[in-house]
């Protein structure tokens, strides 16, 4: 099934094509990952997470991360130099929680609009307080009243909203698999996750609506699944995975229902949650990475992508051949980017509101990064060409504006067009971030 090299894509005498008139380009953070002063906002299950040895490759922690609570001043004169339409941010539920939290995205969103920028807050990105737990349906509830309570504060200059960033990610990886926050290793006992995250998502857009918001959208991850042959089992073990990944997260905002089988394993009044769940919105946030390779059970854990995919889960990872990787080992697969953009077309048709690409980007080091000029450029033309293909397609943000404390690889992946040095906090935007701003520039 694979397809040509990022590298064999990209056609440096050519511009990028130019996009439709009001296109929005920004870029993307989230606060646990840049903000750093813990000591002013209460604990999150990151913190929590993150004080347990062993938990993070490097050892390391976000008290201070990229300092952008006290910087985020000059990281939107950085935003300005770079030319972007709209910078998405998280809001710290933790944050908001404490003293003076608010106080300080009021500030952030009266810097970003006075910079001519719009600002698009995503209202939960993880961190999740430390005394809550998505296992209980009532988180859902509090999260509605967090974001009345934020909505209240910012609707009179926010006016695009993200409920949740990848609960795909934050069910599988932190309650399933136990890589990330909270660490626990519930497998699939882990279902009610996705259910109270989902329901929180559908209880979020009905209080921003009662705010009076009007562009209201998600952000889930996407990819295509390839089976690893054309064997019953590789297909079927495909097939389960592109139903985890993408139809657990995506059918019931988009349909109202879930995929066969799945509705039975939810806890509560499902039927009722549905519909609470699939509340209309304004756009549909695809953050886009790479595809994945699947086949059959192997028999035997599988570290993967600095993961371990256990045995007894009913499929296994494989690598994809004849590729690109970057510095994170992943695939580079410009094309898979058209390929689910255009799935979701043809599978949810007009249910599909227009899609915002709310994250794209990789791990390169240096600042000489022409891997991630190569990536990006491959990418965008790639989504171009869904465009051409009669997807509706609204944004494009990269990931990220700098690099950042990347969850449980600590510093060790930098996928910032913007290079911190984490001792100075010093900010030097790299090579790809004159590119970006070039591309920006050719697009007006």
């Amino acid at each position: 099934m694979i397809r040509r090299m990022a590298t064999e894509e990209r056609d440096d005498e050519r511009a990028v094509p130019r996009f439709p008139d009001g296109f929005l380009w920004g870029v993307s953070t989230s606060a646990h990952q840049i903000e750093g002063a813990v000591e002013l906002r209460e604990p999150s299950v990151w913190d929590a997470f993150t004080a347990e040895p062993g938990r993070v490759k490097d050892g390391s922690d976000a008290a201070t991360a990229c300092d952008h609570y006290h910087r985020y001043r000059e990281d939107v004169a950085l935003l300005a130099g770079l030319g972007v339409d709209a910078y998405r941010f998280s809001v710290s539920w933790p944050r908001v929680n404490s003293p003076g939290g608010l106080d300080f995205y009021d500030r952030l969103v009266d810097e970003v609009g006075a910079a001519g920028i719009t600002p698009v807050p995503t209202l939960f990105h993880w961190d999740l307080p430390v005394a809550l737990d998505w296992l209980e349906r009532d988180t859902a509830a509090r999260f509605a009243e967090h974001v009345t309570k934020v909505a209240d504060r910012l609707g009179d200059r926010v006016h695009k909203w993200i409920t949740l960033n990848e609960p795909a990610e934050h069910t599988l990886f932190g309650h399933a698999l136990g890589a990330h926050a909270p660490g626990k290793q519930l497998m699939f006992d882990a279902l009610p996750v996705a259910h109270h995250q989902l329901l929180a998502h559908g209880l979020a857009v009905q209080a921003l609506r009662a705010s009076g918001a009007r562009d209201i959208g998600i952000a889930n991850s996407h990819g295509p699944t390839w089976p690893a042959s054309d064997s019953a089992e590789d297909t079927g073990a495909a097939d389960f995975y592109d139903i985890l990944l993408n139809r657990l997260f995506a059918d019931p905002v988009l349909l109202g229902e879930y995929p066969a089988g799945l509705g039975e394993l939810m806890p509560g009044d499902v039927a009722a949650d549905l519909k609470v769940i699939a509340e209309p919105l304004d756009f549909y946030g695809v953050n886009y990475y790479a595809p994945t390779r699947v086949g059959a059970p192997q028999g035997a854990d599988i570290e993967f992508g600095g993961l371990t995919i256990p045995a007894e889960l009913p499929f296994s990872v494989r690598e994809i051949e004849g590729v690109p990787t970057t510095d994170f080992g992943w695939p580079v697969v410009p094309e898979g980017l058209t390929e689910i953009l255009t799935t979701f077309h043809a599978r949810y048709g007009d249910r599909l509101p227009p899609v915002v690409v709310t994250e794209n980007g990789c791990s390169y080091d240096g600042l000489h990064d022409q891997a991630r000029i190569d990536y990006l450029d491959g990418h965008v033309r790639a989504l171009h060409r869904a465009v051409e293909a009669g997807v509706d397609v609204r944004g494009y943000f990269v990931w990220s504006l700098m690099d950042n404390f990347e969850w449980a690889e600590g510093y060790a992946q930098r996928f910032g067009l913007v290079h911190v040095d984490f001792t100075t906090r010093e900010r030097t935007p790299k090579d790809s971030y004159a590119w970006y701003r070039e591309l920006l520039r050719g697009q007006r």
